[in-house]
């Protein structure tokens, strides 16, 4: 018998201190979070896992779609498409919250490379009973790749930054990111299955990953009150980025000038 849709989840954490620190460290800053300090935007991913037993796991290592909150929209391949957060009081490290999510919308379409479907997710967090963050999530699902059709050509990036920084992510760094956010997605860790399965010429850096990266670089001028950002292009584990600014449009370069990702951001 199929599990009956969940139209809500409520999850509680404490905003582990040790793990907000593993972070900063996987990252390559100075862990210099306590308790009662401040998060970083975005820092929120790391926690409210959805742990799951290996029997309600799909072959790709995320939970199966259809038995939670997430709707199988009957397409085996998962990206994170791009999201939308607001943070309207900076989550506290050591205390407690509460995060609650629904499904806004979960629609199909037609690609140029076939059916498309779209879930967007949205999360509220909750903190000592103040509503410090709103999160859109966009997945999107697809069909697996022919390996006889022509690669999708990525747009070229802009190139007129004024900020600019360089940052390389190796397998170890991805295992680390997948391990401290508690995702199984197997593009992010194991080689064959990113190649034979899902495509890919190496592993793919996650997306919230590099999201990540573009909100500390922009906090490094004013907190983030809203940052918006798409998914454009996959990046490899292989691969240095070049993540850009210019004045609230940020975005992510790949070393051969595609476009791996905009954003908007709102200090």
């Amino acid at each position: 018998m199929q599990d009956a849709q969940i139209n809500e989840t409520r999850q509680t954490d404490v905003m582990d201190v040790a793990r907000a620190r593993a972070l900063e460290v996987a990252l390559g800053r100075d862990p210099v979070l306590g308790d009662q300090s401040p998060l970083p935007p975005f820092f929120h991913q790391i926690y409210f896992w959805d742990a799951q037993p290996p029997t309600r796991l799909g072959r790709d290592g995320h939970p199966k779609v259809g038995q939670g909150l997430i709707p199988d929209m009957g397409l085996p391949r998962r990206m994170w498409a791009g999201g939308e957060l607001t943070f309207h009081a900076p989550l506290l490290a050591g205390i407690p919250a509460e995060k609650r999510s629904v499904v806004e919308t979960a629609t199909h379409k037609q690609g140029r490379t076939g059916p498309l479907a779209f879930v967007t997710l949205k999360h509220e967090i909750w903190q000592n009973g103040q509503h410090c963050v709103t999160e859109r999530q966009d997945l999107v699902y697809r069909q697996d790749p022919d390996p006889t059709a022509p690669r999708p050509v990525a747009p070229q990036a802009p190139v007129d930054e004024t900020q600019i920084q360089k940052e390389g992510f190796d397998a170890t760094l991805l295992f680390r990111y997948s391990a401290l956010t508690f995702n199984g997605h197997r593009i992010h860790y194991d080689l064959d299955y990113a190649r034979d399965v899902e495509g890919y010429s190496g592993l793919v850096v996650h997306g919230p990953l590099l999201a990540q990266r573009l909100m500390l670089m922009a906090e490094q001028t004013a907190p983030v009150q809203r940052f918006r950002f798409r998914a454009v292009s996959p990046l490899m584990h292989f691969e240095t980025a070049s993540f850009c600014r210019k004045g609230d449009h940020m975005w992510v370069r790949g070393p051969d000038g595609r476009q791996c990702m905009w954003a908007e951001v709102t200090g």
